[in-house]
Formats: structure tokens, C-alpha cells, sequence
């Protein structure tokens, strides 16, 4: 058999968004991924559903899988002829141990390939507006680990050498912190030389504590840090003070859940997570095809529709799938009219190709909508609703009430994410500041989830809903809204929030 390839792969510092292209193409094409403790786990979304997934991860020194072990697994793996990835939180070759695991597939003469990951070293000092170099600070930097190999009699960094250099960067070195002060301190550093600790660096969670050398320790005590974490020291610390970017973002370190369907969660945790907040993606709702002979009956006459009322995204995926499964295409339209009741039903539309012909002006609702056909003639018009299969029917009564001949055609359902039930449990139980509600549904099977007894969780939440009928179902559950969005799209909605919090200070 022929062997396989490992791709040595540098997850970055933790934010999604520093994975490199080259590292996203690898996890799509793997079919083994090996991944470490301080690799995000989202970027396992980006892996083939058949794809292995293998956790060996160290936390707090605790090793899920010994590195000995762990470069066996590589060799097994690709010895079967698997694509493999090797996920490493940072850069695979600065302390990652890369080196080492590339040692053992040359000399198993396994193929294997670098993709090089953005380091904590300079990304998290960054994100806590602290440059690594500054000419009118200093153009000298070092990067040193902060946790040298446990089998090692005496250390061998060369703190009097390290003590002359402007900008020091000490990796995982939390643990070590009350030694490498005392050091370099010992070696000639001045006592008031600037000091930043910067633990979860570049995610939302992320926790900074400055100072100087001589009271670092007793200020990271205070601000509770513990690794993961790292030490940034001299004088380019300072500058924190005006570029402290990531910080005070308006929504930093705000715990959000987000109950859309994990499809959907995507687009409102992006617009939530640029504004610093820390997402929960927990559905409580998964979408699934209705399958019924009415559907492939309907399509056969689509070109007898005068309009076409798509109310959903869904609406518009789920019916347009099985027109493409049905080998058909637009064309089968025909001359049918499409209105949508929303904007962003609208761009998904577009995307389809089709553009709508009518759409609310401000209210995205059936009753804004009903407002729009108001000003049309619709009297004996065929009208076709492709929507849930459970859902308001104020729309198609207040149609046929003009005079119209209205079909509903349900083409899916909305079910109950139940294992989202643990889920949500956990989440509450370590704290959240705000749930976001998106659909009547998402508030309904929300509730489905937490039991009665659990409810007291809920009492110092706030809740976010994208629009009056979603609050409405809100409030039949005995829970106010605490936040609404005035335009109800996703971007209304998390323009509502920031706003709320903004105001309440």
C-alpha cells in the first residue's frame, strides 16, 4: 500500500479567523485529523463528515497522549495511506514540538509538508495592542519558552543575555513567572521594566494583567490568569495604553448564546464575534425536508403560479432543492411573480439568480407583506407559499380574503435539537449574558429544552429577539424581551444588542 502524507498544520493563536488558507485546504481534504488541546475546534468543521478526528492534547501538563505516542499515530496513520492533518495550536515549529514529529516522518520516510500558523508570540501581543518592536522603543526582540523539558537538570536560557534585550516573550510561562522576574532582575533588569500577562490571547475570553517586574506576580494573582497564557516584557508595553484595540470592542467577552440551526448560526456568530463577543452555538432547532408526493406534483405545474411567496431562507433552499432534484432549473417559473418577506430572503434569492419583484418596505413580516400585496391586484391570481410545515397562517388567509387562490406548500419542519438539552445545561450553569431568539421555533423548542427546574438559570439573562412575533412567543413562555431588533434581519439584531448595552453602560 501506498503510504500516506502528513501535513504538520499551525492552528494560530485561537481567533478563527488567523487559520491560514493553505491550513483551511488541508482539513477539507484529511482524512485524519490529530489535533491539540489549543487548536480551536471549530476549524473541525471545515474536515470531511467521514474524516477522523483524534484528540491528544496537553492541559496543565496532563497528556491525553505522550509526544512518543503520538508520533507513532502519524506514522500508523499514513502507513495505511491516510491523508493526515496534524493540528498544533501557534506555529508547528516554535515550541510546538513539530520538529520533532517531522524528525520521526523523515526517518520513517513518510511524506510531510508545513503549513507554517500565525504565533501567539506576536498575534497575542497584538490583539492586546502591545507592538513586539517600536523604533523609538526597541528594535531587539526574543522569544523564549517559559517551560523547558521536565528531564532537564539546569535550565539553559541565558537570562543575562536575554536581560539586554528590548522585548522579551516568554511561552507558556505562567507557572515560571515568580522565576523569570527574579532572574532577569537578578541579571541587571530594572524592577520597573514594563510587564504585560496575556492569558486566552486573541479570543473573546482573553484576560490581560500589566505591571512591572517587581509586582507582575501579585498583579496576575489579582486578575485570577492562569495558563493558557504569555509574557510579554519591556518597554513596548506601554503603548497598550493607546492601542488597546481588542479590548473595548462593544460587545468584548459578552457570553452569547445562539439558538439558530447550526447552518444557519453562522452568519449572526461572524457579525457577533467582530464585536468582541464570546458565541455559544447551540441549536435548538435542526431543519429537515418534508418528503411528501404533493411537492413533485406541485412542481410539475410551477409555470401556472402567478406569484411565488417565499417567507423563509429555508423556504427558498428547501424548494429549490427539489427542483434541482427533479433535473429541473429557473426556467420552469415561467412568468411567475416572487415576492419575499424580508432582506435577507431577498439576498438569498439573488443568489439563486432570481430577483424579487415585491418586498416590504420597512415591516419584514406576514403582515408586511400582506400590506405590499395590498397595493396589487391579486383577485383570481394562483398564488404558491413554499414554507414550514407548521407556521402562522395569517399570509394565505389574508390573501385569499383579496380575492386570491392561495396553495401552501410546506417543504420543511422544524424539530427539537435534542442533544443540545446538555448542552445548554453546562452553558447556564458557567454563566451567559445574553440568548438570541431568530424564530418563533427557536424560542418554542428553546423551551422544549429547559426543563421547569432549571428555569432559575434564566432569571439574569438577557434575551434577544429579532422582532415582535418572536417576542410575542416569548412572552407566552412568561420571559420579556429584554432587546428587539427595529429592522428584523440578523444585522437588526445584533445592532439591537449592541446598542442595549451601549445605553445601560
Amino acid at each position: 500500500m501506498k503510504k500516506g502524507k502528513v501535513y504538520l498544520v499551525g492552528a494560530g493563536p485561537g481567533d478563527p479567523g488567523l487559520l491560514t488558507l493553505k491550513a483551511k485546504k488541508a482539513l477539507e481534504e484529511a482524512d485524519v485529523v490529530i489535533y491539540d488541546y489549543l487548536a480551536n475546534k471549530r476549524f473541525l468543521n471545515f474536515c470531511k463528515e467521514e474524516a477522523e478526528k483524534i484528540y491528544v492534547g496537553k492541559k496543565g501538563g496532563a497528556h491525553t497522549l505522550p509526544q512518543e505516542e503520538i508520533n507513532k499515530l502519524l506514522v500508523k496513520k499514513a502507513e495505511e495511506g491516510k491523508t493526515i492533518v496534524r493540528l498544533k495550536g501557534g506555529d508547528p515549529f516554535l515550541f510546538g514540538r513539530g520538529g520533532e514529529e517531522a524528525e520521526t516522518l523523515f526517518e520513517e520516510n513518510i511524506s510531510f509538508e508545513v503549513i507554517p500558523g500565525i504565533t501567539s508570540a506576536i498575534a497575542v501581543p497584538a490583539y492586546a495592542g502591545i507592538p513586539v518592536t517600536h523604533r523609538n522603543y526597541t528594535s531587539t526582540l526574543a522569544i523564549i519558552t517559559g517551560h523547558e523539558a521536565e528531564d532537564k537538570e539546569e535550565s539553559k536560557i541565558d537570562f543575562s543575555a536575554l536581560s539586554k534585550i528590548g522585548t522579551l516573550i516568554f511561552l507558556m510561562g505562567v507557572k515560571n513567572l515568580p522565576n523569570i522576574v527574579k532572574r532577569l532582575m537578578e541579571e541587571g533588569k530594572s524592577p520597573e521594566t514594563p510587564v504585560a500577562v496575556i492569558q486566552w490571547g486573541t479570543l473573546p475570553k482573553q484576560k490581560t494583567a500589566t505591571g512591572t517586574l517587581k509586582n507582575i506576580v501579585e498583579k496576575v494573582k489579582e486578575k485570577g490568569i492562569t495558563a493558557p497564557a504569555i509574557i510579554i516584557i519591556g518597554e513596548v508595553v506601554k503603548l497598550r495604553e493607546k492601542f488597546n484595540w481588542f479590548e473595548t470592542k462593544p460587545l468584548f467577552g459578552k457570553k452569547i448564546v445562539v439558538t439558530r440551526t447550526r447552518e444557519q448560526a453562522s452568519k449572526l456568530v461572524e457579525k457577533l464575534e467582530e464585536l468582541g463577543a464570546m458565541c455559544y452555538e447551540i441549536p435548538t432547532i435542526k431543519i429537515e425536508a418534508v418528503v411528501d408526493e404533493k411537492i413533485y406534483q406541485t412542481i410539475e405545474k410551477l409555470s401556472s403560479y402567478d406569484w411565488i411567496i417565499f417567507t423563509s431562507e429555508n423556504g427558498v433552499k428547501f424548494f429549490f432543492k427539489v427542483l434541482w432534484e427533479k433535473g429541473k432549473d429557473l426556467r420552469v417559473l415561467g412568468n411567475s411573480k416572487v415576492a419575499v418577506i424580508g432582506s435577507s430572503t431577498k439576498t438569498f434569492l439573488e443568489n439563486m439568480g432570481i430577483r424579487a419583484d415585491l418586498i416590504p418596505e420597512k415591516e419584514f413580516t406576514q403582515e408586511g407583506l400582506i400590506s405590499a400585496f395590498s397595493r396589487i391586484d391579486i383577485k383570481d391570481k394562483n398564488i404558491l407559499i413554499p414554507r414550514a410545515k407548521e407556521a402562522r397562517e395569517v399570509l394565505p388567509q389574508r390573501l385569499k380574503e383579496m380575492g386570491a387562490k392561495v396553495d401552501v406548500l410546506p417543504v420543511y419542519e422544524t424539530k427539537t435539537c435534542e442533544e443540545s438539552k446538555e448542552k445548554l445545561r453546562n452553558i447556564f450553569e458557567e454563566g451567559v449574558d445574553i440568548v438570541t431568539f431568530t424564530s418563533s421555533s427557536t424560542v418554542k423548542n428553546f423551551f422544549k429544552l429547559i426543563e421547569e427546574t432549571e428555569r432559575s438559570y434564566l432569571k439574569d439573562i438577557l434575551f434577544a429577539s429579532i422582532g415582535p412575533i418572536t417576542s410575542a412567543t416569548l412572552r407566552k413562555f412568561g420571559f420579556e424581551p429584554h432587546i428587539e431588533a427595529k429592522e428584523y434581519t440578523i444585522e437588526g439584531l445584533v445592532n439591537a444588542i449592541k446598542n442595549f448595552l451601549k445605553n445601560r453602560g
